[in-house]
């Protein structure tokens, strides 16, 4: 069953959540006791992260410095592969338009559809760190909509190079990512909006937000694309704060706003452990709001937070 379905039929709010693939020579043994964990709340699907390779700098010695690329953990692919035939369960792979070349992509797709999934999360991708904006890979995709057009040639049966494919495999199926608080490059949140409404025409079946800590924007966000006529679900991504410097961190990186409560509780701890309770309280209480207003599903950003997910989850399942 493709994961719009699954939370189409959900007769309840769906749970779901992303990992993030165990740096290389590290082992699985981490990556699946943090599902194992999270098997109790049936979750619909489990999202995988994906990381291009990023620019390092070796110290020569000599006073000379040597510059190179690294990626610094296992492929999607491969990651999602040994979830989705361990657990039995659905997995949406991140495709991303930074760290690869169209063919590269066309590759992915091919073993994707060849290990059965065929349902992925399509993004543009994050600027290197390195970078001041955004810059494409050579030979890759600028946004995420030309991206979306590379997979549905591909479910059409077209390789980038026009070829007919002989046999064509399942279609994929994919979501897209959205913006309560808008993409920190939009110049307002009315053009984010246009983008979105962009992606919908050319295929994303459902919209997973970037992580937020106030319903109301969330509330308001769905209010304004349900009026510019986009009906695919926008599923909440939650992230409850684990550690003080987050209040700090979060807004930073994420360009998301902490509401004056919540940092007013947070300002009080004088450790993580006292942080931490703050932020399961408040993701608990957001929860709750978003199931009684009747959101398709809630998705889950468990990075380093594995255990306050759970906690949260006994307490909303």
């Amino acid at each position: 069953m493709r994961v719009i379905d699954s939370i189409k039929s959900s007769e309840k709010t769906a749970f779901s959540f992303e990992v993030l693939p165990p740096i290389k020579g590290t082992g699985t043994s981490q990556l699946f006791g943090s599902i194992d964990r999270l098997m109790d709340f049936n979750p619909k699907y489990i999202n995988i992260t994906t990381h291009h390779s990023e620019n390092i700098y070796v110290d020569m010695g000599n006073g000379l410095f040597k510059g190179g690329r690294i990626r610094r953990r296992p492929g999607t692919v491969a990651v999602a592969t040994a979830i989705h035939h361990r657990y039995n369960i659905p997995v949406v792979p991140h495709l991303l338009c930074c760290g690869f070349t169209l063919e590269e992509t066309e590759y992915v797709l091919i073993d994707l559809q060849l290990s059965g999934i065929t349902d992925i999360l399509v993004l543009r991708g994050d600027k290197a760190k390195e970078d001041k904006n955004f810059v494409p890979t050579q030979g890759g995709h600028t946004h995420a909509i030309e991206l979306q057009r590379q997979i549905n040639k591909f479910n059409e049966g077209f390789f980038i190079d026009g070829t007919q494919m002989k046999e064509r495999g399942e279609r994929f199926s994919y979501g897209v990512a959205c913006y309560p608080e808008k993409h920190e490059e939009a110049p307002n949140i009315e053009s984010d909006i246009a983008w979105l409404k962009q992606k919908v025409d050319e295929g994303a079946e459902y919209a997973v937000t970037q992580m937020f800590f106030d319903n109301a924007k969330y509330f308001d966000f769905v209010k304004r694309v349900r009026e510019k006529g986009i009906d695919i679900p926008i599923i909440p991504g939650i992230k409850p704060i684990h550690r003080l410097s987050q209040m700090n961190i979060l807004p930073k990186t994420f360009r998301t706003d902490l509401p004056t409560d919540l940092v007013s509780e947070l300002q009080k701890c004088r450790d993580d452990a006292s942080a931490a309770a703050v932020g399961r309280e408040w993701c608990t209480a957001q929860c709750r709001e978003l199931i009684q207003q009747g959101v398709p599903s809630i998705h889950f950003y468990t990075i380093n937070a594995v255990e306050q997910v759970y906690e949260i989850a006994k307490a909303i399942y």
